[in-house]
């Protein structure tokens, strides 16, 4: 009994066996003779040109907007403010009333003035007539030489003192004037730090108000020391540019290098420009911290979107598809601009480079064009 046994589960285990073969075996020959042989997998991207095109050289620094002109308005004499003509903060013309102050004592002054003016010329006129009576006189030996000589002193000094009399009538004219204060030039004002009735003097710390020059402005900004022989070349020939941009907002003016500092400050290798905007707009406000861009030049260079541009142990690098297939193409940059990566080495201008689905790619990859995602 256990013999036959023995021979049932022998029996069995051939079964088994012959069916996992005959199984195997199917799998392994017919079934792939079936499917046919596999095709290499095709790999969806989206595809961009490689362009040659002038790019702006160009250095990106924080700049300050400062006014050309200030001028804060004080009185050079010692009396009250009668009138302020102007509305705080508006926008002022050169030559424009801005305060009157009180002359009265001055015109006083002036009247004394020319009143010693006026006694003075009629005593000079009477020692100019005693001088030609003597002169008469003496050709008749009816009068002595001392007499003439007498008149003669007396009309050189009164000469003498209306010219000092004339000078003091002078002074208090230029002291007249500082009573009327005019706006010495185009510009907006402050805020009246006086009002009518205050006392001032030419001693007082806070001034009357301030005006600062609008347009044009300067925007003065730090660039690094590597680029200085650049600007110098570029402003020899005219081609530098500035171009200041509010942040947060797209208004932005545009000037020209007005000035490059005599020096390179030693601890940060930088050296301060500055930069003359028209800002006829007033787009840029005196004390604002704005985003200058300083263009050197334009040159011709090879561009490709920034995207396209791979890294690596190796260095950058970017996949190049010809007749179907991305190959691994190294690349040097050399700077970036707006979106796109300058390409010093590596690329000729027209080539096909992926931007989007270099992650399932590697050297050799089949692959087919997609229609490129545009925004909603």
């Amino acid at each position: 009994m256990r013999k036959r046994n023995l021979i049932l589960f022998a029996g069995a285990l051939a079964i088994a066996a012959l069916a996992a073969f005959v199984t195997r075996s199917w799998w392994t020959g017919g079934g792939a003779s079936a499917q046919g042989p596999q095709r290499a997998r095709v790999i969806s991207v989206e595809l961009a040109k490689a362009e040659r095109k002038p790019v702006p050289v160009d250095v990106d620094a924080i700049g300050t907007v400062t006014p050309i002109s200030s001028v804060a308005l004080k009185s050079r004499v010692e009396t009250t403010i009668v009138s302020v003509h102007f509305e705080d903060g508006n926008k002022v013309n050169q030559g424009d009333l801005l305060f009157t102050l009180d002359a009265r004592q001055i015109d006083a002054q002036i009247e004394q003035a020319e009143g010693m003016l006026a006694r003075d010329q009629a005593q000079l006129e009477g020692a100019q007539r005693d001088v030609r009576r003597y002169s008469d006189l003496i050709g008749k030996g009816a009068t002595t030489q001392v007499n003439l000589d007498n008149a003669k002193t007396q009309a050189d000094i009164l000469i003498g003192t209306i010219k000092a009399d004339q000078s003091a009538l002078d002074n208090l004219k230029v002291q007249k004037s500082y009573t009327t204060i005019h706006a010495p030039f185009s510009g907006r004002i402050s805020a009246a730090n006086v009002k009518v009735g205050n006392f001032v003097r030419p001693a007082d710390t806070v001034p009357l108000a301030v005006i600062n020059q609008m347009a044009p402005v300067y925007v003065t900004f730090a660039i690094p020391q590597r680029v200085l022989v650049d600007l110098r070349e570029a402003m020899a020939a005219g081609e530098s540019r500035v171009v200041a941009t509010i942040p947060g907002h797209q208004q932005s003016e545009q000037g020209k290098v007005a000035m490059v500092e005599n020096s390179v400050d030693s601890t940060t290798g930088m050296v301060t420009v500055r930069g003359i905007m028209n800002n006829e707009r007033e787009t840029l406000w005196p004390g604002i911290l704005v985003a200058t861009k300083l263009i050197i030049r334009t040159e011709n260079s090879v561009v490709v979107p920034t995207v396209a541009v791979q890294r690596s142990q190796n260095g950058n690098y970017v996949f190049v598809v010809r007749d179907g297939v991305a190959k691994v193409q190294p690349v040097k940059v050399d700077r970036t601009f707006q979106g796109t990566s300058v390409i010093a080495e590596g690329l000729s201008g027209d080539e096909n480079v992926v931007v989007d689905g270099q992650l399932l790619l590697s050297d050799g990859s089949r692959v087919e064009p997609r229609a490129r995602k545009t925004g909603a």
